[in-house]
């Protein structure tokens, strides 16, 4: 599906830099595509030509490991999906696979960079949203090392409710081994402390769908875990 970038609903910030001549020329080096739950929308080992930009949707990010695969974010819509290797490896050192139905934005990548070379306001807040995601990644690494089950699986279940769902009621279509992958927990320990949050009355589960009914209790977890 074609786009008009000038008309977009679903600009990044730094897109909304970019004058309308700049967005009349990034249109015709822009193409949307629909991808269904489970469906791979950038495989690692592969060649980068685009940059890939989630319009809508909910997708994972992973990594074949040298023993496992290795889900390392949840992603929301309006983030772009391949900026490191934009800048750095022209291979993907990641797969990244829709979780729910999803819409990506793929920009021929010459035409993104002739971008951040002529419009330095677009380029600052690329390199912004660079610096927040590697400072996300390394809070989720002390997370991930010095806490206890309890305490990743928290901040897992809050942040899926402050950042990607924008509410305390949210289905989660990944397995809980992918919850373990985020967490470094086996699946039968995710599944424990998942049943204990239950017990103790801090969520509510039915099917895959989630509810935060004591978002107190779930965020001392979380800051003691």
């Amino acid at each position: 599906m074609k786009n008009n970038c000038f008309f977009c609903d679903y600009k990044s910030v730094a897109a909304q830099k970019l004058s309308k001549d700049e967005l009349d020329r990034l249109s015709p080096n822009c193409l949307t595509v629909k991808f269904k739950r489970g469906d791979s929308i950038i495989r690692q080992g592969t060649y980068s030509t685009n940059v890939a930009y989630l319009k809508t949707g909910i997708a994972k990010i992973h990594i074949d490991g040298p023993y496992h695969i290795q889900v390392v974010r949840i992603v929301k819509p309006k983030n772009y999906l391949g900026l490191p290797t934009t800048f750095g490896d022209k291979i993907n050192q990641y797969s990244v696979t829709a979780i729910e139905e999803c819409e990506v934005c793929f920009i021929d990548i010459s035409t993104f960079r002739t971008m951040l070379h002529s419009n330095p306001e677009f380029s600052n807040q690329i390199i912004v949203e660079l610096c927040k995601g590697e400072l996300e990644s390394y809070q989720k690494c002390v997370n991930r090392t010095q806490k206890q089950i309890r305490g990743k699986l928290a901040d897992v279940l809050l942040d899926f409710a402050d950042n990607i769902f924008l509410s305390d009621v949210f289905t989660v279509n990944i397995t809980q081994e992918d919850i373990g992958n985020l967490v470094d927990a086996s699946r039968e320990s995710v599944s424990r402390v998942m049943g204990e949050f239950v017990k103790d009355g801090l969520i509510s589960m039915s099917g895959k769908q989630i509810t935060i009914l004591d978002r107190k209790m779930l965020s001392s977890a979380s800051k003691n875990g």
